[in-house]
C-alpha cells in the first residue's frame, strides 16, 4: 500500500484498554476517580507548600513542581481518554496526537529530572550539612530547576520533529489510550530506523543517566548515614529522604516493569493496560507517599484545609 503523508488524513483511533461496550462505564468511572485524585492531591501539596513560610526550602520548592508535572502529565492523556468513552469515539486528530505526544514527554522527562535534582538535595543535606544553605541557594535551586525543564522540552521536541518527518498507511490505529510514542512510529510506512535510533538514545539518558546519579547519591547517603553512631540520628537521617526514595521506586520500579513486559509480551494491548502503572496510578500515589511519610507536610495541610 503506498505511503500518504500526513496532510492526506486527519485523524488516528485510539483503541484505549478495551473495547467491550459493557466495560466502558466502568473504566470511565475508574480513570475519572483516579484523574481527580491526582489532580486533587497535587494541588493541594502545592497549596500547602506556598502557604506555609516553613516549607520555602529547597525540598519542598523541587516537590511543589514535581506535583505540578504529574498534575499536567496526567491532563495531557486521561481527560481525552474520558472524553472519548463518553463522546463514544475513538478518534484523535493528528494534530492533537502530536501535540499529546509532545506534551506528556515533556512531563514525563521533566519527572525523571526533578526525581535527580531531588536526590542531589538530600545528598547535601545529609553528606554537606554544614554547607547546605550555601550550596542550595535559591538562585542555584532556580538555575537546576531552568536546566531540568530545558531538558525536558529540548527531549520532547526532539520526538516531537522525528514524529513530523514520518509518513503513514491506511492503517491508524493506536493499541492505546494516548498516543504513544512507539506505536505511532510502528504505524508509519516510511523509513523509521532514525526515529528508533533517537528513541533509544533519548530513553538512555533519560532512564541510565538519572538513576545513575540517584543511586550515586543514595550510595553516599547510606554510607554516611551508617557513619552516625547514634541509632536516632540515624532514623532522623534516613527519615528525611525516605519519602523520596519510595517515589524514586516506585516510579522506576513501574517504569521499568512497563517496558519489560512489553519487551516480553508482543501484545500492544496488554503492554497498555500496564503502561497504565506509571501513566495515572504513580501520579496519584505520590501524594500519599509524601503526606504519610512526612510531618512537615501533614502539618502544612492542616493548617491550609483548616
Amino acid at each position: 500500500m503506498e505511503p500518504r503523508n500526513h496532510t492526506h488524513f486527519q485523524h488516528f483511533i485510539l483503541l484505549g484498554l478495551s473495547e467491550e461496550a459493557e466495560l466502558q462505564p466502568l473504566l470511565f468511572g475508574l480513570f475519572l476517580s483516579m484523574y481527580l485524585v491526582t489532580f486533587t492531591g497535587n494541588l493541594l501539596i502545592i497549596l500547602a507548600i506556598a502557604t506555609d513560610s516553613h516549607l520555602h526550602t529547597p525540598m519542598y520548592f523541587f516537590l511543589s513542581n514535581l506535583s505540578f508535572a504529574d498534575i499536567c502529565s496526567t491532563s495531557t492523556t486521561v481527560p481525552k481518554m474520558l472524553l472519548n468513552i463518553h463522546m463514544q469515539t475513538k478518534v484523535i486528530t493528528y494534530e492533537d496526537c502530536i501535540t499529546q505526544i509532545y506534551f506528556f514527554l515533556l512531563f514525563t522527562g521533566l519527572d525523571h529530572f526533578l526525581l535527580t535534582v531531588m536526590a542531589y538535595d538530600r545528598f547535601v543535606a545529609i553528606c554537606r550539612p554544614l554547607h547546605y544553605t550555601v550550596i542550595m541557594n535559591p538562585r542555584f535551586c532556580g538555575l537546576l530547576l531552568l536546566a531540568c525543564w530545558l531538558l525536558s522540552v529540548l527531549q520532547a521536541l526532539l520526538h516531537g520533529l522525528m514524529v513530523l518527518r514520518l509518513s503513514f498507511c491506511a492503517e491508524l490505529e493506536i493499541s492505546h489510550f494516548f498516543c504513544e510514542l512507539n506505536q505511532l512510529v510502528q504505524l508509519a510506512c516510511s523509513d523509521t530506523f532514525l526515529n528508533t535510533l533517537v528513541i533509544y538514545f533519548a530513553s538512555g539518558v533519560l532512564g541510565v543517566i538519572p538513576l545513575t546519579a540517584i543511586l550515586f547519591s543514595y550510595t553516599k547517603i547510606v554510607s554516611s548515614i551508617l557513619k552516625i553512631s547514634s541509632a536516632v540520628g540515624k532514623y532522623k537521617a534516613f527519615s528525611t529522604c525516605g519519602s523520596h526514595l519510595s517515589m524514586v521506586s516506585l516510579f522506576y520500579g513501574t517504569t521499568f516493569g512497563v517496558y519489560l513486559s512489553s519487551a516480553a509480551n508482543q501484545n500492544s494491548r496488554s503492554s497498555a493496560i500496564t503502561s497504565v502503572m506509571y501513566t495515572v496510578v504513580t501520579p496519584m500515589l505520590n501524594p500519599f507517599i509524601y503526606t504519610l511519610r512526612n510531618k512537615d507536610i501533614k502539618q502544612a495541610l492542616g493548617k491550609f484545609c483548616g
